[in-house]
């Protein structure tokens, strides 16, 4: 049996399954909460985790205004990937290519097909799929994805149900996301979201 939820570097994950055997690991999430005790991956990520306490002390407002003075680009919620796909991708010096990054980020429900991603850039499809793959190591197809299933992550911690948040991030049905999710995360988005938060939230259950 489990006792507690948490999470660490995700260079540590086994090292800290074999040390700490009755602990649940998250292997990729920025920092987790389970009733008292809360677990960051690392020194940027505890920056987050620090603010996700403001923000449940104090409310966003303040944490917001944190935000401002540290002078950082925002709050990250604790489920998204210690790898974060956006995040790695964010220093590309190809400018084309990085309004379109931005663009995906920021819209990833949108219709993001090579074809669509060409005339966005006013590249072949030849020459972008080249240039995505030398910015962020992967090809369009699956960095779409990537960032789809991050966006996803972070609007379920908010709260929002599988079917809004499927549409809200390009999966388009509630099914879909789910199958993607499970595959990609390697748990289903209600299993994801019960690690997650806190045991006294009740059954851990998302809403549909």
């Amino acid at each position: 049996m489990n006792y507690r939820n948490a999470t660490t570097h995700w260079t540590q994950v086994e090292r800290f399954r074999k040390s700490f055997p009755l602990v649940n690991v998250v292997p990729d999430a920025l920092f987790v909460q389970d009733d008292p005790i809360i677990t960051s991956a690392g020194i940027s990520s505890g920056v987050d985790l620090a603010l996700f306490m403001v923000e449940d002390d104090y409310g966003p407002d303040v944490a917001r205004a944190v935000v401002r003075q540290m002078v950082i680009f925002n709050q990250r919620p604790g489920g998204q990937s210690q790898r974060s796909v956006a995040v790695g991708a964010s220093t590309s010096r190809d400018h084309v290519l990085r309004e379109l990054l931005d663009r995906i980020t920021a819209e990833p429900a949108a219709d993001y097909s090579i074809d669509a991603m060409a005339a966005m850039t006013n590249l072949s499809a030849s020459s972008l799929t080249r240039r995505f793959q030398e910015a962020t190591r992967t090809s369009p197809a699956r960095y779409v994805e990537k960032v789809r299933i991050e966006a996803a992550q972070a609007m379920l911690q908010r709260g929002a149900t599988v079917a809004t948040t499927a549409a809200a991030t390009g999966f388009g049905s509630a099914e879909t996301l789910r199958r993607v999710f499970t595959q990609k995360v390697g748990m289903s988005p209600s299993l994801y979201l019960e690690r997650l938060t806190p045991r006294h939230d009740g059954t851990g259950h998302l809403p549909t």
